[in-house]
């Protein structure tokens, strides 16, 4: 499946106190989507209300980060959580961005799972399942952005809320269509080229290119431009550019 736009997304408000690790302003400039950490994984509440300020500015559509309790491992360790405990996380972090959200003049537009809880919902029935939960605990209808033909989107339409696939410009695929593991060789992908080239591949072909040579079906209805990594706005602002040159509107999904 093709699509005649695409939304960008990145990961931003991830700093703590008077750490940051992402140019959030620039990277504002450039997304239609953001996803604003929540405090479990990286952010806090500063953090959370400078960033959605920013975003309601620039007409940003402002998403909740989601994770596991992981603030020392930044959410990439993959934890046991029970599943009403995960449930009830989950809804906490909703809730304290969109009190942020909507002094900004804006809301909590969507939910995407970040690290170790997007890679374990893609399989895991279970703690996908409770994602879920989280989300209706929240009182919010909200659409769930992951992998396609991930568990998470399965659970996402049996209760009813909208699933939107989502394809990574900079990481590397599996012949399955799921992300090469962080901790292998070659996981991340540092070429501007290659990343700009496989975006405008993914967002008008709807295919990519696997870590073995084989194409992958990847359906994307957005696209993640990591925002923690070297020469990330200039990354961002290159993929941008170049999908509006080849006739690919750039719109948030919400």
């Amino acid at each position: 499946m093709t699509w005649a736009s695409i939304d960008l997304n990145a990961d931003l408000g991830e700093g703590f106190g008077r750490w940051r690790l992402t140019d959030d302003e620039q990277l504002l400039s450039v997304v239609t989507s953001a996803n604003v950490a929540c405090g479990f994984h990286a952010g806090d509440a500063v953090t959370m209300r400078r960033v959605c300020e920013l975003a309601a500015g620039r007409s940003v559509r402002i998403g909740a980060q989601v994770s596991y309790r992981d603030l020392a491992g930044f959410g990439r360790r993959s934890m046991d959580v029970p599943p009403d405990e995960l449930a009830a996380e989950i809804a906490y972090q909703i809730g304290a961005l969109e009190i942020f959200a909507k002094a900004a003049g804006s809301r909590v537009s969507y939910v995407k799972p970040h690290g170790a809880l997007y890679n374990r919902v893609v399989h895991d029935e279970e703690q996908a399942a409770a994602v879920v939960e989280g989300v209706l605990l929240s009182g919010e209808r909200l659409p769930l952005l992951g992998l396609p033909g991930s568990k998470l989107h399965t659970m996402a339409e049996k209760a009813g809320l909208p699933a939107v696939s989502e394809a990574f410009a900079d990481r590397a695929y599996t012949a399955e269509g799921t992300l090469v593991p962080r901790g292998q060789d070659g996981a991340v992908l540092s070429d501007p080229a290659a990343v700009v080239a496989r975006s405008v591949s993914m967002a008008r072909f709807g295919v990519v290119t696997s870590r073995c040579g084989q194409s992958v079906s990847v359906r994307a209805r957005s696209l993640c431009l990591h925002g923690d990594t070297e020469g990330a706005v200039a990354l961002a602002r290159r993929v941008r550019r170049q999908l509006e040159t080849v006739g690919v509107r750039v719109e948030a999904f919400v």
